[in-house]
């Protein structure tokens, strides 16, 4: 009978384990596919101290009850050998059909993956700790802002639940609120009061240069629409007959500069707006004035845009962001209040939290903004504060 084989300090070791020469220890075993796979610890059990110097990290036999495991559950060994950069790469190549806003932005995660070294981690050794860290140093020391953060945690994020549906991991390691982790340090977009409202839109509707603008921003005030709804808009998408705006398309530029034509951004969102006569109006100014073009831009079978730009293509979200940015800094340069940020988004949450504080039915106000969830309608686009709430409860009491 053969002598059993034992470490430098005379404890029996288990088939497959080995003590090296320098101390450490060995397992050797094979994986499901049959090949020999080994793994090392400087502990043989989980009680055994650690030389001094060296790495923590768990002892071989912790190491050998996680490998039992995984073999027993068919969990592939070593992640299949993916990186956290490759299996982004192969998650996005299993997305089709997803809007090129969408994959501008699996673009930038994958490029910052291969800039940092956690892009390079093999993904059955990335932890819950490693992933928060992570994301930490993004903003700590990249500086990088918290919707940022908040989109490519939103890659990573299904990238390693398909790792974990597919059996290369055990746990998802990015499986934790983001803002137990990193700072929310996003700007609130605040819609602004009636008041703000009225006074900005009467310089502008006085303002020699930017009155032009005027008819355009009145309608993003006062229905709603997202811009790159209003951006491709049509002659034909304005039913004056029935008073509404029919809302089926959204207009976007990529960064390569193309126009596209794409669904709008939900179901929901497909709808018809309806129109005030003051909207109607502003409409038909913008028709009657509408320059000729030499040839009517064509954007995936659409023509007719309401608004072109000087080289007579159809205006997008950006021209619109840039008019009402100078617009708010000649007003702050000439009144002692200033004027808030406003942007195009800035006038839809205005429009919904006006018809909010209105009482408007909340479901009528769901259809008209294109909401899926009445929920986003009710807690992220309607801004109450104390007086609105004042008000509110004396209407009911004195009703």
């Amino acid at each position: 009978m053969s002598e059993k084989r034992r470490d430098n300090r005379n404890r029996i070791l288990r088939e497959g384990e080995y003590q090296r020469k320098d101390g450490r220890y060995r397992f050797r075993y094979l994986d499901e596919d049959g090949k020999e796979q080994n793994v090392y610890s400087w502990r043989l059990d989980k009680n055994d101290p650690m030389p001094k110097g060296k790495k923590r990290e768990p002892s071989l036999r912790e190491k050998e009850k996680q490998i039992e495991a995984d073999l027993f559950d068919h969990i592939v060994t070593n992640g299949g050998k993916l990186t956290v950069l490759e299996l982004v790469e192969k998650y996005v190549s299993l997305k089709t059909g997803v809007r090129h806003n969408t994959v501008t932005g699996y673009k930038t995660v994958i490029n910052i993956l291969k800039k940092e070294p956690f892009g390079r981690q093999r993904i059955d050794k990335v932890r819950l700790s490693d992933a928060k860290a992570w994301l930490i140093k993004l903003q700590k020391v990249d500086g990088r802002g918290y919707s940022s953060i908040h989109s490519i945690r939103g890659v990573l994020r299904p990238a390693f639940q398909m790792a974990v549906d597919d059996d290369l991991i055990r746990k998802n390691p990015f499986e934790f609120e983001l803002a137990s982790v990193v700072v929310n340090d996003s700007v609130t977009r605040e819609a602004i009061s009636r008041k703000q409202e009225r006074d900005l839109l009467k310089f502008i509707k006085e303002d020699k240069h930017f009155s032009r603008y005027y008819d355009g921003i009145y309608i993003l005030f006062h229905t709603g629409l997202r811009i790159s709804e209003f951006c491709g808009l049509t002659i034909q998408d304005v039913e004056f007959e029935e008073m509404r705006i029919k809302v089926d398309h959204q207009l976007q530029r990529t960064s390569q500069m193309e126009y596209v034509i794409q669904q709008p951004k939900t179901e929901s969102g497909i709808r018809y707006v309806p129109m005030t006569e003051e909207v109607a109006s502003c409409f038909r100014r913008i028709i009657a004035n509408r320059a000729v073009p030499k040839a009517e831009p064509m954007v995936d079978g659409y023509v007719g845009f309401l608004f072109l730009d000087k080289n007579d293509m159809p205006m997008v979200a950006l021209h619109w962001e840039k008019y009402m940015e100078h617009i708010v800094q000649k007003y702050n340069k000439i009144y002692r209040i200033q004027m808030p940020k406003v942007t195009p988004h800035v006038c839809r949450h205005t429009f919904c939290s006006n018809m909010a504080k209105s009482g408007m039915n909340p479901k009528a106000l769901q259809y008209i903004m294109g909401h899926s969830d009445i929920s986003v309608t009710l807690n992220t686009y309607t801004h109450v504060k104390f007086d609105d709430a004042k008000d509110e409860l004396l209407r009911v009491v004195n009703a």
